[in-house]
């Protein structure tokens, strides 16, 4: 990988509302960039040195965007270097109700809004399908972590007894873990996405204005790919 390749790469996706504050946020027409305008509040009187513009350049904007272009151009290439060795995260950080769960997990009513996770499965099984490697083997962990506790949302699978193991964050020579995690091997697509959705019932939720079902907790999913030839 070049050194463009190898540095964490930022995009902003904008939420479509019905009123669009054009008069505020602007776009730069390369779409890799945002400009933030906001108006002087006259009651703080004439001085008044708050900062009111803001400018910020990215990798790539994507303002009224479907599922399959955010995941074309965020995660595509990236589960493709996973898939030949490479490490990869997508993180996605924004205020309640911004619309991080819809990007990830997606919209169960159609097919065509999956988020993230799902079309990240997809093209991993499709990958390992066609794999040279004869073994290839494919694992599931999905961690919570809310108010500063870690909750292991697949424990409800486990039949071994470990999901009621104390978890903990351990820094080893071989890397950092979750220990008491549990991983889960899965042999086809539609076996990954039963343990994404699994998860997701166990979530912490709560309504606020913008949605009922609306995610409290920060989540990582992980795909663990594991390919050797004996």
């Amino acid at each position: 990988m070049d050194a463009v390749g190898k540095r964490v790469h930022a995009f902003v996706r904008v939420k479509p509302t019905a009123d669009f504050a054009q008069d505020v946020i602007k776009f730069g027409p390369d779409n890799k960039s945002i400009d933030i305008y906001i108006k002087k509040d006259a009651k703080k009187g004439v001085v008044n040195n708050k900062q009111t513009d803001w400018s910020f350049r990215l990798d790539g904007v994507l303002h009224n965007t479907s599922q399959e272009l955010a995941y074309e151009t965020v995660a595509k290439k990236l589960v493709s270097e996973a898939l030949i060795g490479y490490n990869g995260t997508i993180m996605c950080y924004g205020q309640t109700g911004a619309g991080k769960t819809y990007t990830m997990t997606g919209a169960t009513a159609e097919y065509k809004h999956r988020g993230i996770i799902p079309r990240a499965i997809q093209q991993v099984f499709k990958a390992t399908a066609h794999s040279v490697d004869p073994f290839v083997t494919v694992r599931i962990s999905y961690l919570e972590i809310y108010n500063e506790t870690l909750f292991d949302l697949l424990a409800t699978m486990t039949s071994n007894g470990t999901g009621d193991a104390q978890m903990a964050v351990v820094d080893c020579p071989q890397g950092v873990y979750v220990k008491g995690l549990s991983i889960h091997s899965v042999s086809h697509e539609e076996d990954a996405l039963n343990l994404l959705f699994e998860g997701e019932t166990n979530r912490v939720i709560a309504e606020h204005t913008l949605n009922k079902n609306s995610s409290r907790s920060h989540c990582i999913f992980t795909i663990y790919i594991e390919a050797r030839r004996d």
